[in-house]
């Protein structure tokens, strides 16, 4: 017996900056993995900074992520896909809303160890290293965790693809063959039509498949997932708070 796909389910895809030059990407970068019966739709947040390279910028845009979630989830959508790595106001709008909101890094790393034991980020400026190291030790995966490298590119240079395909193949490569590293994740949802084309210069290069995650793709997948689950944050670890009008 053939079941039914479920009722239309409606996802918002959140951009943690205030601007709107990266959405046409962002949606383009998940169209190949968003099922026929959901619903996408784009917003992002109107004060902060319009680009995220660094905690400062982290922090700025992070309650302005926190009160455009709560008004996703009083217009009734179903989930969030928050468009950063680095999961920008994502703990924090687990306090406020009661929907699955879900950021880059976790599901990004746990699809690389679902398909291999040890894993590096490539991601884009010196200035996000540090930030970046800390989030293994976070998940408690730091054992898994064998490297991350910076292609010195800025969020606004992540358009000329070529260009960053080559960087990030060739930081991809050092990680692997230096690093020991087994799969990359990339370390910015910016990085646009990359990871597949680095996926096969690596195995043109080494003889040998090596996954290389996007974390847009990864992470709206795994919100997808939650939803249909019907399960959400814990209220055991975000403890319910209402935002001040």
């Amino acid at each position: 017996m053939n079941t039914p796909l479920n009722p239309t389910l409606r996802i918002c895809v959140l951009v943690p900056v205030a601007t709107s030059q990266y959405n046409e990407r962002i949606l383009k970068a998940v169209a190949p993995v968003v099922p026929p019966d959901v619903h996408v739709e784009i917003r992002n947040i109107t004060q902060g900074h319009p680009d995220i390279e660094n905690r400062t910028n982290w922090l700025q845009n992070g309650m302005p992520v926190v009160e455009l979630a709560q008004a996703i989830a009083n217009d009734g959508f179903d989930g969030i896909w928050l468009t950063d790595f680095d999961m920008c106001g994502v703990e924090a709008a687990r306090e406020v809303i009661d929907i699955p909101i879900i950021g880059g890094f976790p599901a990004t790393a746990f699809t690389a160890l679902a398909l291999s034991q040890r894993f590096s980020i490539v991601t884009i400026l010196q200035s996000t290293l540090a930030m970046q190291r800390g989030h293994p030790q976070t998940y408690g995966i730091q054992d898994s965790f064998a490297s991350i490298r910076a292609i010195n590119c800025p969020v606004a240079q992540l358009d000329d693809v070529d260009v960053v395909v080559i960087r990030t193949f060739e930081a991809a490569l050092k990680a692997i063959n230096e690093d020991g590293a087994q799969s990359i994740l990339l370390g910015c949802t910016g990085f646009v039509d990359v990871a597949s084309r680095v996926s096969q210069l690596l195995t043109k290069e080494l003889g040998a498949y090596v996954p290389v995650i996007d974390p847009n793709q990864a992470g709206f997948s795994f919100l997808v997932s939650l939803v249909r689950m019907q399960v959400r944050p814990s209220r055991l670890t975000y403890s319910k708070v209402s935002l001040q009008s």
